[in-house]
């Protein structure tokens, strides 16, 4: 119980309440006892004040007379009065005798004395000299006590008051607390045991808690795609790669069982490397997917013109437009310096221009665009070929993925999971637009101002010996 952290914050609470209560207690207290204190000196040497002007005005025997009648009338414990002579002889008043502890110098003393008719009292006494006359004034300090009593009953209710309250709202807190955790505590434990669909109760108010839940949510269903992304990429891989290898092996097998001519053998085995190749390429393409999504491609980044490595891609692919009889086109603001890994983004691009040759009809028109923006760079690649639905345009970036319309094209389907990747480590993304008809793909690159000075300086692509590319990896 004494670990619950809702209960250890509520006795931090009741320390603090009991720490700001010592602190207005403390110098209130002290106020008290210095006000008391100078209202009683006051008070007594006013009554000194009044029997002195007494005897000035109508000698010793009115004083005497005034003091007697004075203590025989007065309200018990109201005075301490005494009047002696020279020799300390007492002549009026209601002590036996002048208190051995009180000097006959004027002034203010705290003393224990013998009242006649209500024994020992504590006392504050002030002293006066009339001529050969000693005068003693004096009041019970008991007369306060009620109210200093009052003080700290009223002091210790608080007290106790604050410590009740605190450990009350400490105990109701954790209750509330420990009903949450539990729920949370079954949620866990249920996504423990195998079911991601579990997700931790939300409540209406945005307490610290439910923002918690709302969090812990989120998080749970990143899991869960991630989760099921990993069983189908395990499919798919296994699904791609049974068929190359069956392939392979059926080539092996005829080879082996058949014996044919020297002619068709080599022919078997050039498609057994094909075979080989394919599977090399999708794991080519699952490694460099894994570099990119744990950030090691980052190390590459370097400022370069984008400009140009768009215009040497599409350079590239020339001569496969040709043989397709499709209008392969590149327009271009002019240069534009970005910093970024120029070998990611060469294959990205390569990536994004294949597609558009496997899907564009012949004597189509594809178009490689670069427009630049305020603080970045847009890459686009458009054609008119038959596009991608729009209930499937969030399914193509899925690794492994492969539409109806790429059934018959060869491929893998890491094409534009690999485009997608390079986007988010570029700290961008891949937005894929209607191009009516066909599919325009855009991929933005965020330019650097830090770098505009080494658009003379720093060397091209092509200059610094970077290569574009083949597809590695095609897309849907």
């Amino acid at each position: 119980m004494i670990r619950s952290s809702a209960l250890s914050l509520a006795l931090g609470y009741v320390a603090l309440g009991l720490t700001a209560l010592v602190l207005f207690a403390a110098p209130l207290w002290y106020a008290w006892q210095v006000t008391i204190q100078d209202g009683r000196s006051e008070i007594l040497q006013a009554d000194a004040q009044r029997l002195t002007d007494i005897y000035r005005r109508d000698g010793a025997d009115a004083l005497k007379s005034f003091i007697d009648a004075r203590v025989g009338m007065q309200i018990a414990g109201e005075r301490i009065l005494l009047l002696t002579d020279a020799s300390l002889h007492p002549l009026a008043g209601n002590l036996h005798a002048w208190p051995a502890t009180v000097p006959l110098a004027p002034g203010n003393y705290r003393i224990e004395v013998q009242v006649r008719d209500r024994g020992r009292q504590n006392a504050l006494v002030h002293v006066a000299m009339l001529g050969n006359y000693n005068l003693l004034v004096g009041r019970d300090n008991a007369l306060f006590q009620p109210l200093q009593t009052r003080f700290w009953y009223g002091l210790s209710a608080a007290v106790a008051v604050l410590c009740i309250a605190g450990l009350l709202l400490g105990l109701i807190t954790r209750r509330a607390l420990m009903s949450r955790v539990d729920s949370i505590r079954q949620t866990v434990s249920a996504i423990i045991h195998g079911d991601l669909k579990h997700r931790l109760p939300t409540h209406i108010n945005e307490d610290e808690l439910n923002t918690l839940s709302r969090t812990i949510n989120g998080l749970l269903e990143q899991i869960e795609l991630l989760v099921h992304g990993v069983r189908n990429v395990s499919n798919a891989i296994a699904h791609d790669l049974r068929t190359p290898l069956a392939e392979l092996r059926s080539r092996l097998e005829e080879l082996s069982l058949i014996r044919p001519s020297e002619e068709e053998t080599y022919a078997e085995i050039d498609g057994a490397v094909a075979d080989v190749d394919r599977v090399i390429r999708i794991f080519d393409a699952l490694l460099r997917l894994a570099e990119i999504d744990a950030g090691m491609r980052r190390s590459g980044f370097v400022p370069f013109d984008i400009s140009d490595l768009a215009a040497n891609a599409v350079e590239f692919y020339e001569p496969a437009a040709e043989l397709k009889n499709i209008d392969l086109k590149f327009r271009s603001s002019g240069p534009l310096w970005v910093s970024g890994d120029p070998v990611l983004l060469a294959q990205a691009l390569s990536n994004l221009i294949d597609n558009a040759l496997k899907y564009a009809p012949q004597s189509g028109v594809i178009e490689v665009a670069l427009q630049k923006l305020d603080g970045s760079a847009d890459i686009s690649v458009a054609d008119n070929g038959p596009g991608i639905a729009d209930l499937e345009k969030p399914k193509v970036v899925e690794r492994f993925y492969r539409g109806d319309a790429s059934r018959g094209t060869p491929g893998v389907g890491l094409g534009l999971s690999l485009v997608q990747a390079v986007a988010k480590l570029h700290g961008s993304s891949l937005e894929l637009k209607d191009n009516n008809p066909g599919l325009k793909v855009v991929l933005r690159v965020a330019a650097d101002k830090s770098i505009a000075t080494a658009r003379e300086t720093a060397p091209s692509p092509a200059a610094a010996g970077i290569p574009v590319p083949p597809n590695l990896a095609s897309s849907p």
